[in-house]
């Protein structure tokens, strides 16, 4: 996910993706999704968002098997693959079907978790989450954060509520 002038560029129209796509626009953002099939296949998912190229939507992810890092996070691989870009770990705790739903739930509302080395850019991330409706933890830096966030990690798959 890239953000520039409060639009949101998203590569890849999966379900995390979409479900990106929706929180960003329940944020008040604009959004750009795309995915490597190009444009054209798109038009299933894109009713609210602009449909586009890689380029246009300006991130580079993909998953990463533990035995290709090196003993490094994903996080830790993909901001070397996208640098100079400032990378935000976040929504990674989530399942799609939750990150998609409203957060406001039984008085309260969902927790959303994050990490980055970057102050501003995490600041982007969190007015981002705040604004859709979460509530927004940080977690520090992308190293020690994306341990706690990554599969296999303390957080994963975990489901909070703050009320």
């Amino acid at each position: 996910m890239a953000s520039t002038n409060g639009s949101i560029g998203i590569l890849g129209a999966g379900r995390i993706g979409q479900a990106m796509a929706r929180t960003a626009l329940r944020a008040g953002r604009t959004v750009v999704i795309s995915n490597s099939r190009g444009p054209q296949t798109l038009t299933s998912v894109s009713r609210h968002s602009a449909m586009g190229t890689v380029e246009q939507a300006s991130i580079t992810t993909c998953p990463f098997h533990s035995r290709d890092r090196g003993g490094r996070t994903s996080s830790e691989v993909v901001a070397d693959l996208v640098s100079p870009a400032r990378v935000v770990k976040g929504a990674n705790t989530l399942g799609a079907a939750v990150l998609a739903a409203d957060p406001h739930e039984a008085g309260g509302r969902r927790v959303i978790f994050l990490s980055g080395d970057d102050v501003d850019a995490k600041s982007e991330v969190i007015a981002l989450f705040e604004d859709a409706g979460f509530v927004a933890i940080d977690l520090g830096g992308l190293v020690s954060g994306g341990v706690m966030q990554q599969v296999g990690g303390p957080l994963a798959g975990v489901n909070l509520i703050r009320l």
